[in-house]
C-alpha cells in the first residue's frame, strides 16, 4: 500500500473509531436493545437531581414539576418554567432533552428560559423515565409510543393541554423543539399533531417516522434511507390522515461533523418538510450566521419562511449554544451543549416569538423603511403615531440601543458587514406602555460578511478550505501551515475573499 493510501486508511479507521465512541456515548445501544446497568443508574441519578431542583427560579420565574396532567400513557414527567407575571394568551414552547439528559439539564443548558423571560412565554420540559429507556432516550423509533394517541406522544400533548389550562397559553402558538432522541420525537409530534403545534425545531435529530422499531433506529442515525422527498412527505401525511393544513413551520439544526446522527438526516428532514409544504427544494435565501453556520430558507407561497435548515460547520452531536449575556447568546456549554451559536435565539425568531400577536396601548407605526446602509450601520424611518412620547426600535426581536428614540428616525450602529438584519418599531405612550410592533423590514449592511469555519484539519481539507501535503495541512490561498493532517488538530479558518483562507484562531474576523 502506498503512503497516501495508507494515510487515508488510517484516517478512515480514526473516523470509524470516533463514530463508534460517540454513538456509544449518546445511547445508540439502547435504541438497539442494549441497556448497561451503569447507564440506568446514571439516568436515575439525573432524574433525582431534576426532582430535587424542581422549585428553582430564573430571573424571577418559577421552574417546577407538575404532577397531574392526565392519564400519561407514556410514563413521562412534566416540568415547567413560567416567567414571573406571565399574562394569559402567551405562547408555549415544549423542549425535549436528549439521551442521557434530564429536564433539569435542558432547563439549565439550552437557553430557553432566557428567551421565555425576554419574549414572554411558558416552557414545558418533558422528562422520560428510566423504565421507558435506561439511557433516558425518548422513544422516537417505537410506533407504539411515538404515534398520534399513543405513548410518549400522547403524554406530551396532555402536558400541552394542562399548560394551556394552568397558564392560559395561546393554543395557536404552541411550539416543540428537541435534541437528538428528543429531536426525533419532535419530528414525530409535528407529524402526529399538526393541529396542536404551530412550529418545531429538530436539533441533531431524525425525520418524522424514520424508524418504527428499535432494530431500524441505527440505520436512520447512520445513513441515508434512500427515500424520495414525496416518500418522506408521505410519512408525515399518513401520521394524521385527513389533515390538510396549515402545516407547522420547521427549523432543522445539524452539525456537519455529527457522527451520531449523520448530517444526511438534516437533508432528509429538509426534503420531508418542503414536500409537505409543497414548496420544492430550491432555496429562497442563503446566508451566513455566527459559529460557521449556514442558514438556508425555503419560503411558502406567500414569501414567509416555512422550512429553515441551519448547517453548523464542524459541529458534532449536540445542541448549538453560545454562552454570554448578549441578546443572541444563550445556554451553558457542556456535554451535548456545544459552544457554536445560540440555536434557541434563532429558533425563537423563526417562530415569531419575539413579535407579539398584538400590542397594548398605541397602534403599530406604519411606513417603516430602510433609508440607508453602510458596512456597519442601518438607518430607518417611519410615520409618526399620535400620542407617542417615544419609540423603541427592535433588531431581531431585541431592543436596539439603550436610549429613548424621540423622533421618527433611527440609525443602528456597530453592525457586521454584509449581514442581513430584521427591524420592527413600536410607539411608547407617556405612561411608558409599549404599543404594538410594526411589520418587519430587512436591511443588509454593505461589504462582505466574514465567513469562519472551526473544525479539525481533516474536515477542513474535506470541505475544500485547506489541502494536505506530506502529512501537514495548509490553508487554501494563504498557504498557512495548520499542523498535522488529522482529526485531533483544530483551527478556525476565515475566508477573507473567495477561496482565500487565513487562520483566525484568536477570533473572527482575524
Amino acid at each position: 500500500m502506498d503512503r497516501p493510501a495508507r494515510r487515508r486508511s488510517l484516517v478512515a479507521r480514526a473516523v470509524l473509531a470516533l463514530t463508534l465512541a460517540l454513538a456509544s456515548a449518546i445511547g445508540i445501544p439502547a435504541a438497539l436493545g442494549a441497556a448497561p446497568a451503569a447507564a440506568a443508574t446514571a439516568t436515575a441519578t439525573a432524574t433525582a437531581t431534576a426532582t430535587a431542583t424542581a422549585t428553582a427560579t430564573a430571573t424571577g420565574g418559577t421552574y417546577q414539576q407538575v404532577s397531574d396532567f392526565g392519564s400519561n400513557p407514556g410514563n413521562l414527567a412534566m416540568y415547567t418554567y413560567v416567567p414571573a407575571g406571565l399574562p394569559t394568551g402567551a405562547p408555549l414552547v415544549v423542549a425535549l432533552h436528549g439521551c442521557g439528559q434530564s429536564a433539569n439539564d435542558y432547563y439549565t443548558g439550552s437557553g430557553w428560559p432566557k428567551y421565555a423571560d425576554a419574549y414572554r412565554f411558558a416552557v414545558v420540559l418533558p422528562q422520560t423515565d428510566p423504565g421507558n429507556n435506561p439511557l433516558s432516550c425518548f422513544s422516537w423509533f417505537d410506533s407504539s409510543k411515538d404515534t398520534r394517541g399513543n405513548g410518549e406522544a400522547a403524554s406530551v400533548v396532555q402536558m400541552v393541554s394542562r399548560a394551556e389550562s394552568l397558564y392560559g397559553s395561546d393554543s395557536r402558538r404552541v411550539f416543540v423543539t428537541g435534541l437528538s432522541a428528543g429531536g426525533g420525537l419532535t419530528a414525530d409530534l409535528l407529524a402526529d399533531y399538526p393541529d396542536v403545534f404551530a412550529g418545531g425545531a429538530v436539533d441533531s435529530g431524525l425525520p418524522a417516522q424514520c424508524a418504527g422499531t428499535q432494530a431500524a433506529a441505527s440505520g436512520c442515525q447512520n445513513g441515508s434511507q434512500n427515500l424520495t422527498p414525496a416518500q418522506w412527505g408521505d410519512k408525515v401525511r399518513s401520521s394524521d390522515p385527513g389533515y390538510t393544513g396549515p402545516w407547522p413551520r420547521v427549523a432543522i439544526w445539524q452539525g456537519t461533523a455529527d457522527y451520531t446522527v449523520r448530517p444526511v438526516n438534516g437533508t432528509e428532514l429538509r426534503d420531508q418538510w418542503t414536500d409537505v409544504w409543497g414548496i420544492g427544494r430550491t432555496p429562497s435565501t442563503t446566508r451566513s450566521l455566527p459559529g460557521g453556520t449556514t442558514l438556508t430558507t425555503y419560503d411558502d407561497g406567500n414569501g414567509n419562511p416555512a422550512v429553515e435548515l441551519y448547517s453548523v460547520s464542524g459541529m458534532g452531536h449536540g445542541l448549538a449554544v453560545a454562552p454570554g449575556s448578549g441578546p443572541d447568546q444563550c445556554g451553558t456549554a457542556g456535554a451535548y451543549f456545544l459552544n457554536t451559536i445560540c440555536s434557541s435565539y434563532y429558533t425563537a425568531q423563526f417562530w415569531g416569538l419575539a413579535t407579539p400577536v398584538s400590542g397594548s396601548g398605541l397602534p403599530a407605526p406604519s411606513g417603516l423603511t430602510v433609508s440607508g446602509t453602510t458596512a456597519d450601520s442601518v438607518s430607518l424611518s417611519w410615520n409618526p403615531v399620535g400620542g407617542a412620547a417615544s419609540y423603541e426600535v427592535y433588531r431581531g426581536g431585541t431592543r436596539a440601543g439603550t436610549g429613548a428614540v424621540t423622533g421618527t428616525t433611527y440609525t443602528d450602529t456597530g453592525l457586521t458587514a454584509g449581514t442581513p438584519y430584521d427591524y420592527t418599531v413600536a410607539a411608547v405612550d407617556s405612561s411608558g406602555t409599549v404599543g404594538a410592533r410594526s411589520a418587519a423590514v430587512r436591511a443588509t449592511t454593505s461589504g462582505r460578511a466574514p465567513a469562519c469555519y472551526t473544525t479539525d484539519n481533516y474536515h477542513q481539507t474535506l470541505a475544500g478550505r485547506a489541502h494536505q501535503s506530506g502529512g501537514y495541512t495548509y490553508a487554501n490561498g494563504s498557504g498557512q501551515n495548520m499542523g498535522l493532517w488529522n482529526l485531533l488538530v483544530t483551527h478556525t479558518l476565515e475566508e477573507t475573499s473567495p477561496g482565500y483562507y487565513v487562520i483566525a484562531d484568536s477570533g473572527c474576523p482575524a
